[in-house]
């Protein structure tokens, strides 16, 4: 039959388990702030029953655990979508800085083929199209007055002005390019700490695990936090091993194995100038789906490498279209054979410079010392309409057009991929903190519950203490 002193142990052990009740709740309020925090819970078991003459009588309740309130279903959810929306944030944040530096607001619905791309540049200055248009209206007006020098001068400050735009728009989506780059190279520099993070927080869980037989409850916390981030970054594959550890690849390639860091990602250049990325030990190139590194990278290669490609195409053919045709007239002076532009692509397009001062060298005419003669104005007034092969059988502005309403049809489908992105996540993250948040008022009624406990139990021991002097006093009688 139990003693006094074994009902002691009994209230003693119950005011131990309450107050850790009371301490566990304590710090689930503390970290009711706290979005990595995952909301923690006091295990109580019986504790075990002794034998006597009337059968197993109980002693009480002990500490089982305490148990950290986690979906794992939901926190892989979470991390896998963290990865989708890491490259849809990315691509679109880049592809709204092209427009900017394009200096012409998006239409995703504009035409494909049409002829102008109505626009206002960010900056305030004329768009590309309407540059386009006011060179060869400046054309008809060359063929409508062909003796006029102020005609001429006038076509030459629209050629200049076209120009610049055109290298003033490369200058800017190189430095989009630029960007980039640099973004993806930070941005690996971001994951490789991550993942050596990751790798010494595996090494401090298991240790802590092995040594108390308990979970390290804030230490996973903060490793869910940082592998959470790190797919922000990139994808990535896990697993978990049986010490608690979690091991760790990316696009195939292992890069934490419990406690050690087994590789690293390496941004380098593959001889384009356009950064990439492999795994630093195995020297393996990796093809990254999701994550912000994936996301500068497709859209660096996908939407802003197709826009500059295809700017250069049309500064390219302009030069080749209107020099070939002009090439061929001649000047007031009756000189022939000059280029009317010089340059291979948008960043290099300029005006014959001997035409900045001399406007009178505009070879308008089709024949020598024919003055009034303006045929071959008018041949370059109708290249304004006519279609040319290099640039898929479009018109100058419907080239441009084509590429405008590309680039605005990609950011409309980042727009929308980032706002349905951001609907789910924000579904998982409030089905998470149903599960795994801290409801205040709950913990305030475990406070009160767990204090009462507490109290009835140190209750027992006065009663005890109470009957153990009735006891000492019957033996001194």
């Amino acid at each position: 039959m139990p003693g006094l002193f074994d009902t002691l142990s009994l209230a003693t052990r119950a005011m131990q388990a309450q107050q850790s009740g009371v301490t566990v709740s304590g710090q689930n309020l503390a970290n009711a702030n706290n979005p990595a925090y995952a909301r923690q819970r006091v295990n109580l078991q019986t504790s075990d029953a002794i034998a006597t003459s009337v059968g197993p009588m109980g002693t009480g309740v002990q500490i089982s655990g305490i148990q950290q309130i986690r979906d794992q279903l939901l926190d892989n959810q979470i991390r896998d979508e963290g990865s989708v929306g890491g490259f849809w944030t990315t691509s679109q944040s880049a592809l709204q800085n092209t427009q900017t530096e394009l200096g012409q607001f998006l239409d995703a619905g504009a035409s494909a083929t049409g002829g102008t791309a109505s626009s206002t540049s960010a900056t305030g200055a004329q768009g590309l199209s309407t540059q386009l248009n006011s060179l060869f209206s400046a054309f008809q007006a060359v063929a409508t007055s062909p003796t006029s020098l102020s005609q001429r001068q006038l076509l030459v400050s629209q050629a200049q002005s076209l120009a610049g735009s055109f290298n003033q728009i490369a200058t800017r989506l190189m430095g989009v390019n630029k960007d980039l780059n640099t973004a993806v190279s930070n941005d690996v520099d971001s994951a490789n700490k991550l993942l050596s993070d990751i790798a010494g927080l595996n090494s401090d869980i298991a240790k802590t695990e092995a040594s108390t037989g308990g979970t390290a409850n804030d230490l996973r916390d903060l490793r869910q936090q940082k592998l959470e981030s790190l797919a922000q970054l990139t994808n990535l594959q896990t697993s978990t091993a049986t010490d608690g550890s979690l091991n760790i690849s990316v696009g195939g390639v292992a890069m934490v194995s419990g406690a050690k860091l087994t590789d690293t990602l390496q941004a380098y250049d593959p001889g384009t100038g356009q950064l990439q990325v492999r795994a630093a030990g195995a020297g393996t190139s990796l093809s990254l789906t999701g994550g912000a590194i994936a996301g500068a990278i497709d859209t660096r290669d996908g939407a802003l490498g197709s826009l500059r490609t295809g700017l250069d195409s049309l500064a390219s053919q302009l030069v080749s279209q209107v020099n070939s045709v002009y090439s061929a007239g001649y000047d007031l002076n009756g000189n022939t054979g000059a280029n009317f532009f010089t340059g291979t692509d948008a960043a290099s397009i300029s005006v014959n410079p001997n035409l900045n001062n001399d406007p009178a060298q505009v070879q308008a005419a089709g024949v020598a010392g024919a003055a009034g003669d303006n045929t071959v104005a008018l041949k370059l007034a109708g290249l304004a309409q006519q279609t040319t092969g290099g640039l898929g059988n479009q018109t100058f502005s419907g080239a441009y057009g084509r590429m405008i309403t590309d680039l605005g049809n990609a950011l409309s489908t980042a727009n929308d991929q980032v706002a349905n992105q951001g609907a789910v996540s924000s579904m998982l993250a409030k089905q998470r903190d149903s599960v795994s948040g801290v409801s205040m008022e709950e913990e305030l009624t475990n406070l009160m519950t767990f204090q009462k406990a507490y109290q009835a139990s140190a209750q027992i021991i006065s009663t005890v203490n109470l009957m153990l002097q009735t006891v000492v006093a019957m033996k001194s009688t």
